[in-house]
């Protein structure tokens, strides 16, 4: 599966991360930075405002699309998200979708938005550089992590000040998740097996999904029939990638949606 094989390459990855800075030093500045900046501005609440809420992603490949060729740059792209999205999307898994941590920490120098950490999630490590990079929040994937793990780490992003968005793909992902009683579910309409696209996921589980939780859709979220489709099933926020990175104006196309 496609998944496994993003897996794999993370835990090949992460020794060199850990050999410019060690977990332990990685952990002190986390900790420095925690005392020193509590709180960011909360992702949560982002998201828990009146109205679809739009998560603004930035990406540079995916196993899907490929590069994807932005038609704008990256300070413009930030700036027309800065007046338009409720939040940005950072991909920073740097083998299948061409990501880096240094984005996130660019974008941390452009924008007073609350920013997410879109990345496989496996090892202590990374939340702490996530937190020392400027993320709000990060990504915790249901299909990869173990129960233990996923409380664990639900836990440790609690303990240093940030949100966390915990993505499932069908319902047993989401009873485990429900079972922790985290604040944002994710329901991804991507199959991370072999990176289909089904918005009928987020429909199909949005029963399951209690009022009180935040309820993002992501994936497959391309055009106005998709927009309309997926605020019938009462989301509260989308997290689009693609057709911003394609689009010459993402801050309209975000505006439009939003007035759908």
């Amino acid at each position: 599966m496609i998944l496994d094989k993003i897996v794999e390459d993370k835990k090949l990855r992460l020794p060199q991360h850990k050999a410019r800075i060690s977990e332990r030093e990685m952990r002190r500045i986390a900790e420095e930075v925690l005392r020193e900046n509590p709180r960011h501005p909360p992702f949560l609440a982002a998201l828990a405002k009146p109205g679809i809420s739009i998560i603004g992603e930035f990406k540079k490949a995916s196993p899907s699309l490929g590069k994807i060729e932005s038609k704008i740059n990256f300070a413009e792209r930030i700036g027309e998200y800065n007046e338009s999205v409720d939040a940005v999307s950072c991909l920073t898994e740097e083998d299948h979708f061409s990501g880096n941590a240094e984005y996130l920490k660019e974008i941390r120098g452009l924008s007073n938005l609350p920013i997410i950490r879109k990345d496989f999630m496996i090892e202590e490590y990374q939340f702490y550089e996530a937190r020392v990079i400027g993320a709000d929040a990060v990504l915790l994937i249901a299909a990869i992590l173990d129960d233990v793990k996923l409380r664990d780490f639900c836990q440790l992003t609690k303990e240093l000040g940030m949100d966390a968005l915990v993505e499932v793909h069908d319902e047993r992902e989401l009873e485990r998740a429900l079972k922790l009683d985290v604040e944002i579910i994710g329901v991804n309409n991507r199959d991370l097996r072999d990176f289909s696209i089904r918005l009928e996921t987020t429909k199909r589980l949005a029963p399951l999904i209690p009022e009180h939780k935040i309820f993002v859709s992501e994936s497959g979220i391309v055009s106005d029939e998709n927009v309309k489709f997926l605020k019938d099933c009462r989301v509260d926020a989308f997290l689009i990638g693609r057709a911003f990175m394609e689009a010459e104006n993402p801050r309209e196309l975000a505006k439009h949606w939003k007035d759908l």
